[in-house]
């Protein structure tokens, strides 16, 4: 059996992994629309999206729920286009808004469930057994979150720097990321068409 430390690493490395860039293109999506000021709301919103693929993680690796991977490979950037989308049609409200943003933490949730049954097909390719799969999955969806946070930290990062350095209007960065995140999105959902 393998040590928490090796899922540990195995799912930060499954996040970082440039070949599986649809998940790194939605949390990109995700933070579009928020400022180094608004971190609290951003790390709310991107727990959510976490509780979210951890529950889906975990029933599909315990069996409880199965999907055909095609139809979760086309999901996913279904996601990614809807969340572009909302950047664009929203940002006109307050992010300061609480039911905007509890309905944003509902969607960072719902689209959690779907991204966590895409982790679920490499999850359980990585098990020997069923016999012990409580700390591997643990660990694994730590280094998720490790990972996503790394993510979210340079695209903060990526968002000070051009609003504030730049000078770049909040509103032309937010459509030009949502923009080419809904294109990227658009291009996935074609290559993994279900019909």
């Amino acid at each position: 059996m393998n040590s928490f430390a090796f899922y540990i690493q195995l799912g930060f490395e499954h996040i970082s992994d440039m070949a599986g860039y649809d998940h790194i293109l939605f949390l990109i999506a995700l933070c579009a629309v928020y400022r180094l000021e608004q971190w609290k709301n951003l790390l709310i919103l991107v727990t959510a999206f976490t509780i979210g693929h951890c529950i889906t993680l975990a029933l599909t690796s315990f069996s409880v729920i199965t999907i055909p991977s095609n139809l979760i490979e086309f999901l996913i950037p279904v996601t990614i286009a809807i969340t572009a989308l909302h950047n664009v049609y929203s940002h006109n409200n307050s992010l300061n808004k609480l039911e905007n943003m509890n309905g944003r933490y509902l969607m960072a949730l719902f689209f959690g469930f779907i991204h966590g049954m895409g982790f679920s097909n490499y999850f359980r390719a990585l098990l020997m057994d069923d016999s012990s799969i409580l700390m591997p999955l643990l660990g694994f969806n730590l280094g998720i979150e490790l990972g996503q946070l790394l993510v979210v930290f340079l695209i903060v990062g990526a968002v000070y720097v051009f609003l504030n350095l730049y000078g770049t209007r909040h509103r032309d960065w937010n459509i030009f990321i949502s923009g080419g995140a809904f294109s990227l999105s658009v291009l996935l959902m074609l290559e993994n068409k279900v019909w």
